[in-house]
């Protein structure tokens, strides 16, 4: 293939996967998403070559995404360390159900979840410090084996499983502050 085939082919399956991108850059680096997928695009276009199969095309843009967002923590120096506070005692279903903000529902739980947009998800979720953050898009929203998780973020798999533990009860915890600091849980609202 000539260098102009390759950047045609190239530009064309980039278009076919730049949405997906974007919305994982945006969940896995909320404050500079469209940088990350620039650094994702040009890595992936210097490795063109090495992609037999475009069937593999999402896994392998996915993959560069990840090591791109690495190298972009790491850069910028960040600290694994979070202050540590009691959160992996709180529940969010106890709390619900101990404040009982809709006294007269049936669905308690689903109720509460309803208040929330997508915009207010995002915005939770941008909240959780990127130690947690980056395994709970990888595993939970993007559906990736946690063996596999594990292995692109260079941990071991027990260390994976805390995280996502961690991130699980800190992604309750501010929804739950989120939804006090919005007034979410107000009879009618939203």
């Amino acid at each position: 293939m000539t260098a102009v085939r390759d950047a045609t082919a190239f530009g064309a399956l980039a278009r076919d996967h730049l949405p997906r991108l974007y919305s994982l850059a945006r969940r896995l680096l909320p404050e500079d998403p469209e940088e990350l997928v620039q650094d994702c695009l040009l890595h992936a276009f210097r490795r063109f070559a090495d992609l037999r199969d475009e069937v593999a095309a999402e896994r392998w843009f996915n993959a560069i995404l990840v090591n791109c967002a690495k190298d972009r923590y790491r850069a910028a120096g960040r600290s694994p360390e979070v202050p540590v506070d009691p959160v992996d005692e709180f529940s969010l279903f106890r709390t619900i159900a101990a404040a009982d903000p809709f006294p007269y529902s049936d669905s308690l739980h689903v109720d509460f979840l309803c208040r929330f947009g997508a915009h207010d998800v995002h915005a939770v979720l941008a909240d959780v410090p990127d130690l947690y953050r980056v395994p709970l898009v990888l595993v939970h929203m993007e559906g990736y084996p946690t063996k596999e998780v594990a292995a692109a973020l260079e941990v071991p798999l027990g260390t994976l499983l805390s995280r996502l533990h961690r991130g699980r009860k800190l992604f309750e915890r501010r929804l739950w502050d989120y939804a006090v600091q919005h007034d979410l849980l107000r009879d009618g609202g939203r």
